[in-house]
């Protein structure tokens, strides 16, 4: 009997074996014994989650007031609101963690440990990047700025004289070097990315105003990605924003609202994410989030991407998107949804 009761329990399909209320009884005892403890999990339901602040130019309580009251119209819960000061950015360098493919060549690496193509330096400069480096003569922004004791706009305007004077090489995305030789008594230094000092400045300012942030959350059968950045955000240059979107409004508001200046490419008022994974990215970087404590995260790992993965892709890496094709992580999710962010995060890795 107990061999039947076993083979019903392996195959509770098959009763062609039970001849009586008592087997039958057995049978319905064993089952339960077998899926009485079980714990079902049920995934919970996961939906575009972004992080979008107010850029430092323009924060005030009036453009708070009309960020978040915007972000509710359009169905959008806000999980958290907050502000980040300047000096935190600075001594957090979250700044340089949100900007790293460019940040990490300006305050984060020492030239030595970056990429450099030694034959495009030497075609550019007519000296190899090993003597370069032997003599002391290159720096990154941070360093270079201190040495040649310049401020952050004093070193962007000695940066922006490399270019016409065809002193000036791009390595890769993000990724410049500048001969600088325009400083009275200092001596000719090589220079990477030294534009990124005076956007950082902006965040860090000593009197400046930080962040106000938002961490949103939303169902993408209601708004996809795409329309979330293009329709209520708006596009990067608010002049071309519609009139409706976030960027839009401000431009066309901006005295009423309190900005000293009007909107422009770079200080168009608002950041919000491109992705589900940038949206996971940049929480973890300005709230400190784990992967775990993410609206996304576990989903990734659900989803099979290990958390070593998953850190390493929070800074864009190049990775391989296609058959012999490296390019940006945060390019090739640009804009998709939570579904099918994932499913392209689970090929991009599996394929990796």
């Amino acid at each position: 009997m107990m061999k039947t009761v076993k083979s019903h329990a392996e195959k509770p399909k098959d009763a062609s074996d039970i001849t009586s209320l008592a087997e039958a009884r057995k049978e319905l005892a064993a089952l339960r014994a077998l899926f009485g403890n079980m714990t079902v999990k049920i995934a919970p339901e996961v939906k575009n989650a972004a992080f979008v602040f107010i850029k430092p130019h323009a924060v005030n309580t009036k453009v708070k007031n009309l960020v978040r009251s915007m972000l509710k119209k359009a169905g959008l819960s806000i999980g958290r609101e907050g502000a980040i000061s300047s000096k935190d950015i600075d001594s957090k360098r979250l700044i340089d963690n949100h900007y790293y493919a460019i940040a990490s060549k300006a305050t984060l690496m020492k030239p030595k440990d970056l990429p450099v193509p030694p034959e495009k330096f030497l075609k550019q400069f007519g000296k190899e990047w090993a003597d370069a480096l032997a003599e002391g003569s290159v720096y990154n922004a941070l360093d270079a700025a201190a040495y040649l004791g310049l401020n952050a706009k004093d070193l962007e305007a000695e940066w922006r004289k490399c270019k016409p004077a065809k002193k000036l090489v791009k390595f890769g995305g993000g990724f410049y070097c500048g001969l600088i030789d325009t400083v009275a008594g200092k001596k000719p230094i090589y220079v990477f990315n030294a534009f990124f000092m005076s956007m950082r400045e902006k965040f860090t300012a000593a009197d400046g105003a930080g962040i106000h942030y938002f961490s949103v959350s939303w169902d993408p059968k209601k708004l996809n990605w795409a329309a979330f950045r293009g329709q209520l955000l708006g596009p990067t240059d608010p002049a071309a924003a519609p009139a409706s979107s976030i960027r839009g409004t401000i431009m066309s508001d901006w005295k009423q609202l309190g900005l000293a200046s009007a909107p422009n490419t770079g200080d168009n008022g608002v950041h919000a994410s491109a992705s589900p994974f940038e949206g996971l990215a940049e929480r973890m970087n300005w709230l400190q989030n784990t992967i775990e404590s993410d609206p996304f995260g576990p989903a990734l790992l659900q989803a099979g991407l290990t958390k070593a993965c998953i850190k390493a892709w929070s800074v864009d890496p190049q990775v391989l998107v296609g058959p012999g094709k490296q390019g940006s992580i945060f390019d090739a999710l640009e804009d998709l949804d939570c579904t099918n962010c994932l499913k392209e995060c689970k090929r991009i890795f599996k394929a990796s």
